[in-house]
């Protein structure tokens, strides 16, 4: 009867133990998750690629660089949370955002209806002229019969690829896409493409101004088509993020009031392009 009863003890002092110890795991995940959402709540992770100079781009030694980066720093400064930068290929960051893979894109990307149909936006942002560059003297001009036959090159997955593809791939104009714009200014130097399309100051920064593409220039005026190339840019969120896009438009509203959009405008570009 005593070993019965010791046994009896042993058992019950174990389960309650455990139970214990179940206690304080759960108390523990509790805490674990309570932590994890702390976290997230100070923290706005931006999608980017940064291979589109001046507005994102890497310096020598890594670190992002550029108009759209410091756009979203200063947003997060204002909202009082920190930015985390998740690189991603420019035709995929729609998907990524939609695997939240991060919280918004800030990166250059055109407010189109066909985004729309994915993804919400902001207001937006600013506003950069689309134009073409090919090599001075050669005659080309933005038209489909001025280039027909020709090779262009274009961002894959941007805007600008839109818009050759609807009014110029038609009528013979041969288009060629690419995973980055580096990639697209060798081939022009190199000869390969008879024209490419970005924005100005991307032209201008990341090729006219540097040794590459001192034998080229803007080819004919701005490109204009709102359906295919979006009325400015702005950050791309998902649509069932309308708590988070009312915080980063408020932020970004602080931003242009006070001025700090301007200043960083002037910076990079010596002109207001900020969208009023």
């Amino acid at each position: 009867m005593v070993t019965t009863m010791n046994t009896k003890m042993i058992r019950y002092a174990r389960a309650v133990r455990l139970a214990g110890l179940a206690g304080l795991l759960g108390a523990g995940l509790g805490m674990t998750a309570g932590a994890v959402y702390a976290q997230s709540a100070q923290t706005l992770r931006f999608g980017v690629e940064a291979a589109y100079p001046p507005f994102e781009s890497k310096t020598p030694s890594g670190q992002l660089q550029g108009f759209d980066i410091d756009i979203g720093n200063a947003v997060c400064q204002r909202m009082q949370v920190k930015c985390v930068w998740v690189e991603n290929s420019f035709d995929g960051l729609i998907a990524a955002l939609e695997a939240r893979k991060f919280d918004a894109i800030n990166s250059a990307m055109n407010i189109t209806d066909k985004r729309r149909q994915q993804i919400d936006f902001t207001p937006a942002v600013y506003v950069m002229p689309i134009q073409m560059v090919a090599k001075r003297g050669a005659g080309l001009q933005p038209t489909p019969a001025s280039l027909k036959g020709k090779h262009i090159g274009v961002l894959q997955g941007s805007t600008q690829e839109d818009y050759v593809r609807k009014h110029w791939a038609p009528e013979g104009v041969s288009i060629v896409t690419y995973e980055n714009q580096d990639q697209i200014f060798a081939d022009l130097a190199a000869g390969r493409l008879d024209g490419a399309v970005q924005e100005v100051q991307t032209a201008t920064d990341g090729f006219l101004s540097k040794p590459q593409g001192k034998d080229f220039d803007f080819a004919g005026a701005p490109l204009k088509d709102p359906a295919t190339l979006g009325e400015g840019t702005g950050f791309g969120m998902r649509k069932n993020d309308a708590a988070l896009k009312a915080k980063v438009v408020a932020a970004l509203d602080a931003l242009r009031k006070d001025g700090t959009l301007t200043k960083l405008s002037m910076k990079y570009f010596g002109r207001d392009i900020i969208a009023k």
